[in-house]
């Protein structure tokens, strides 16, 4: 889903990247993550800041993609010459081989998807033996809330519990390695068996 033009603005300003950054990317770390010499997909990448954080770890390769070129053109503004983005749908991954990463990271985006089901499974078929799948969510509750006051306007069929994500998660044939929670929002390490 296209984000609406609050939530584009939301999601592109300094707070946001703020909470990323000390937030989001601390909760990853903490729960494993290390993208050294690691080939890194990024689904949901907007305006591209998830690749600077991202980029401090040295990966090898790092691939964004996201649902809308807005977001894409954006990426222009970092440093990131090895970086690469690409406007995509995150449930057809098509012009990605099978085991072709070793990381997949989602920074909250898997509510505005409908087919989130099919995101997930597209994440375990590109990534590699062992590799890894980091996210971070808002529980349907939140989502509620959220919309109620800020009146963004997420799709309904995209909602789900944690609990939800989780038995998806592990239906699909990964093992949750490691999770937090604080309050409505979940942090997942989810390892490819």
């Amino acid at each position: 889903m296209r984000l609406s033009p609050r939530e584009f603005r939301g999601m592109n300003n300094p707070v946001r990247r703020l909470v990323q950054r000390r937030i989001e990317f601390p909760q990853f770390k903490g729960l494993g993550l290390d993208a050294s010499d690691k080939d890194v997909l990024e689904v949901g990448c907007g305006s591209g800041y998830g690749a600077v954080l991202l980029s401090t770890q040295g990966p090898r390769s790092y691939h964004g993609i996201d649902l809308m070129s807005e977001q894409i053109a954006l990426t222009g503004r970092w440093d990131l010459p090895s970086a690469r983005f690409s406007v995509m749908d995150a449930s057809r991954l098509d012009a990605f081989a099978t085991e072709s990463f070793d990381l997949a990271v989602v920074f909250g985006i898997l509510h505005h998807i409908p087919r989130w089901r099919e995101v997930l499974a597209e994440a375990h078929r590109v990534l590699r033996p062992a590799g890894q799948l980091f996210i971070e969510e808002p529980d349907m509750r939140a989502i509620r809330v959220w919309d109620r006051v800020l009146h963004w306007g997420h799709p309904a069929d995209g909602a789900f519990s944690l609990e939800h994500l989780e038995e998806e998660i592990e239906r699909l044939g990964f093992a949750i390695g490691a999770s937090r929670r604080f309050r409505w929002v979940g942090w997942y390490r989810a390892d490819r068996r």
